[in-house]
């Protein structure tokens, strides 16, 4: 009997382990980080408002590239369908963004 579920065992196909909350748990204390940083730019009257603006962006750009690789597990194996079709939408949303603002300064 042992022999046979040795057999059954061989050809099933494990998937990756698990990786536990640890991951999450990085990513959550990141976003907080994040957001915190965020919030002491805005607090603090000493700084530029043009540098704070795109501080802000490129923390939410960080935040965004944060929650996708850990929340949404964009980082694992066999998500190469949605990763394609979030990186179009990003290309035809910047287009749109970049047409808008060329459109509205001529």
């Amino acid at each position: 009997m042992e022999a046979n579920q040795e057999q059954v065992q061989d050809r099933v196909k494990r998937g990756t382990i698990h990786e536990g909350p640890k991951n999450h748990i990085i990513a959550f204390g990141i976003s907080i980080f994040l957001t915190l940083l965020a919030f002491m730019a805005v607090a603090n009257s000493a700084l530029d408002p043009t540098f704070i603006k795109i501080f802000i962006v490129l923390l939410a750009i960080f935040q965004a590239v944060i929650q996708l690789a850990f929340w949404m597990h964009m980082k694992d194996r066999g998500h190469f369908f949605q990763i394609m079709f979030l990186a179009t939408g990003a290309f035809v949303a910047i287009t749109a963004f970049i047409t808008a603002i060329y459109w509205v300064w001529l």
